[in-house]
């Protein structure tokens, strides 16, 4: 009997547990891509990109502390709607702050400037908490056993990283983006908001996914022109001396 129970506990483990840690991992990636234009918007506001890099990785690293003890508070933290609500009103302020800063020669804006790591760190920290907030119900639905969870997290802060990165390049690339980022933040701050007011209203993850993708679809639809090149200066026109010539006989 014992040896039944331990063979379907091990089949029990091996084969769900790395699919559900698959799922969790795929669900990170998807809803993170929104997330990870904000924090790379948040980065490029100190307009050095060393800086840039060392305020994504330190800013991740107290995000991902915070991340976990959200996790392992999860269960206390949804029976209290204002913690849903600080979250809905601090990702509205960003879209706030950043659609009234100043707008550049194509009239596009670009958000918050910062002057030091620690000025930028805790609010990097505390967009991908807010961003949490919309997720860890996602999580823990998925699965209740916390290492699969935890794993999933962590994976997902490394992933996270990842694309923020790829997207500070990209936010110089493409015109939009930006713009396109702090949309889907918008949504998301929407969403919360929703939530504490009525949750039968919220709408399906997949709609969200969906609306997200089209906005940035739109925010990768046009590239910045290559700033173009000074013209080269044109040789001057050779004197002809005709002096001396004569029409022949």
């Amino acid at each position: 009997m014992l040896d039944r129970i331990f063979d379907y506990l091990h089949f029990h483990f091996s084969i769900e547990a790395p699919i559900v840690l698959l799922v969790l991992i795929f669900l990170e990636a998807v809803l993170s891509a929104d997330n990870a234009i904000a924090l790379a918007a948040i980065a490029q506001g100190l307009e050095n990109k060393k800086l840039e890099q060392q305020a994504l990785n330190l800013g991740l690293v107290v995000a991902y502390v915070l991340r976990i003890t959200l996790l392992l508070t999860a269960t206390w933290v949804q029976q209290f709607w204002q913690f849903e609500l600080l979250g809905a009103a601090y990702l509205l302020w960003l879209v706030f702050q950043h659609f009234t800063s100043a707008e550049d020669e194509e009239h596009h804006h670009h958000g918050p400037r910062f002057s030091s790591l620690l000025q930028v760190i805790p609010v990097i920290a505390l967009t991908d908490l807010a961003f949490s907030l919309d997720s860890v119900t996602t999580a823990i639905a998925v699965s209740k056993e916390t290492w699969l969870v935890l794993t999933g997290t962590t994976i997902g802060i490394v992933t996270l990283r990842f694309m923020a990165g790829l997207f500070i390049r990209w936010l110089d690339e493409f015109k939009n983006l930006e713009d396109a980022g702090y949309i889907t933040v918008a949504l998301v701050g929407l969403r919360l908001l929703i939530r504490v007011v009525n949750e039968d209203l919220v709408p399906p993850q997949w709609i969200m996914i969906s609306a997200i993708a089209l906005i940035l679809t739109w925010g990768f639809s046009q590239r910045n022109l290559p700033e173009s090149l000074p013209e080269a200066p044109t040789p001057e026109k050779s004197e002809v001396n005709v002096e001396g010539l004569g029409t022949r006989d």
